[in-house]
């Protein structure tokens, strides 16, 4: 590190594990503006010393407004330690810096982890699980772990880039976002597929007495897994746009699954 720098690689390390507290003091007003201050106080400390005005006015526009990735938080941390380090006295230009750039770094988050990466390893998961297999639930909590500790490459990553990476973010985070919500919405489909099953038990007498299983027989010869596609996006269809309640939906699959059982058609 150069004489000019006051922060080391422990104290960026330790912003990207202080991270993994972003939400705990979660509320409506500000979001999660307190354990975004929270975390960076140790760091906002170090930097400005002495220098109690200076101090104040940091944390006062860290405790404003934030809503953006808990697992990419860490990035943006690390971008604006090394702005604050740097000797930039113009608050208000990292507070404009941070509220450009927690929208984008939230966009790309989701669509990285929650469309992308936790649907096909959940998938995976589940497939071991239902097997009766151990690796299921391990699979999915190192799944977890691995994320968590990545927070700290994160961290550094935006801390040794420092503004060169605003240009990077903001050029390219539709095109990451589109990119993996493309790549989940195609494995979610295919989970779909595999994983959402509704067998129709009734046999059909044609001429000359053939029997045809109408599930076997009919549906999945004209269009394989047509209905379990059709139940889903009904359910997609109910979600979206009639904001019917998600628990409502699923005590409503269960009672017609156990309705379907006993009237012979599933």
């Amino acid at each position: 590190m150069s004489e000019s720098k006051k922060l080391t690689k422990k104290d960026i390390t330790m912003l990207g594990l202080r991270s993994s507290f972003l939400q705990a003091s979660f509320n409506y007003e500000r979001m999660q503006a307190g354990g975004f201050t929270w975390a960076m106080l140790p760091l906002l400390e170090k930097i400005h010393g002495d220098d109690k005005e200076g101090l104040s006015e940091a944390m006062s526009d860290n405790l404003e407004f934030i809503n953006t990735h808990p697992n990419l938080v860490g990035f943006l941390m690390g971008l604006m330690m090394s702005l604050e380090e740097g000797g930039k006295e113009n608050h208000g230009a990292i507070k404009g810096l941070k509220l450009a750039l927690f929208g984008p770094i939230a966009g790309i988050g989701d669509a990285i982890f929650w469309f992308t990466i936790l649907p096909i390893v959940a998938g995976i998961s589940c497939s071991f699980a239902s097997q009766g297999s151990v690796l299921g639930p391990i699979i999915f909590f190192l799944t977890y772990v691995v994320i968590w500790v990545l927070r700290i490459v994160w961290t550094h990553l935006g801390y040794n880039l420092g503004t060169k990476s605003i240009d990077i973010i903001t050029e390219n985070s539709e095109t990451i976002a589109n990119s993996a919500t493309i790549l989940g919405i195609t494995v979610i489909g295919a989970l779909i597929a595999s994983y959402v099953k509704i067998n129709l038990l009734p046999v059909i007498k044609v001429d000359g007495g053939i029997e045809v299983a109408l599930q076997a027989d009919f549906f999945d010869r004209i269009f394989p897994n047509l209905l379990p596609m059709c139940v889903t996006l009904l359910l997609f269809y109910l979600l979206k746009k009639k904001q019917v309640n998600p628990v409502v939906l699923i005590i409503g699959i269960i009672v017609l699954s156990i309705l379907g059982s006993w009237v012979g058609l599933l």
